[in-house]
């Protein structure tokens, strides 16, 4: 059994692609670090790898096997949900607004109750890292809004034309599920053939995402973040949403 590497700031990750998980009693656990070091999180995105871990923890960088995904052309708008759409885009006090405050979303994300899993993922360097990668532009948020309030959003990382799905919330039901049927829209307007959703769940496979080899997603990867960039093409706004009416 080989031993899960332990990252020091200058170090580079072991390559999921081309190396097999260095610990077969703990699947998709990568390497692990004390802390996300400047840099860091790029290179682990461009790789397929994301940190997932919590308070008090150090740092664990996962690549997981199957890898959960959403091709935007086979999001499930429901009859229920496209009514909820219709809706919202005929109140003219609703709107999505992208990239308007991202510090904002992703707070809301990270002390959002969750039914199917623990919040407290999101740490406070978690929300420090994923910021500074919104200030370079590889991530973006979109939140929904009613009447000046904000109702629900999600926040996600982009490189090339890789979309990664990262948190969503909600403070009226189906919120979210309007920030991702405006993301998956918008996706399907610029060609982004895949949303990575890293893990598994009910709520996504609810939602159209099915899980494929890890191969698969990594091979799919690298071609997407050689492809054009969309890194300056996140402007959009509820009109998107005409897509699933």
């Amino acid at each position: 059994m080989s031993q899960i590497t332990w990252l020091g700031p200058h170090d580079s990750f072991p390559n999921p692609r081309f190396e097999a998980d260095p610990d077969a009693s703990v699947p998709g656990l990568i390497a692990v670090s004390e802390r996300i070091y400047p840099g860091q999180l790029s290179k682990a995105y461009q790789l397929g790898i994301f940190p997932w871990y919590s308070d008090n923890q150090p740092v664990l960088w996962w690549s997981p096997d199957p890898r959960m995904v959403l091709k935007p052309a086979e999001f499930k708008c429901s009859d229920s949900l496209q009514k909820i759409i219709r809706h919202f885009c005929h109140d003219a006090q609703s709107q999505i607004l992208v990239d308007a405050d991202f510090g904002a979303v992703i707070r809301s994300c990270a002390t959002s109750a969750r039914k199917d899993q623990d919040g407290t993922w999101i740490t406070h360097e978690i929300m420090d890292a994923y910021t500074a990668l919104h200030e370079q532009g590889n991530a973006h948020s979109i939140a929904v809004t009613e009447a000046g309030q904000m109702i629900g959003g999600l926040y996600c990382v982009s490189f090339g034309s890789m979309v990664f799905g990262e948190s969503m919330f909600s403070r009226k039901s189906n919120a979210s599920k309007i920030a991702l049927a405006a993301l998956t829209a918008w996706c399907l307007k610029i060609g982004v053939d895949m949303i990575d959703c890293q893990q598994e769940t009910s709520h996504l496979h609810s939602l159209g995402a099915t899980p494929i080899p890890r191969q698969a997603f990594l091979e799919q990867l690298q071609i997407s973040i050689n492809q054009s960039n969309i890194k300056h093409s996140w402007t959009f706004d509820k009109t998107i949403l005409h897509h699933w009416l």
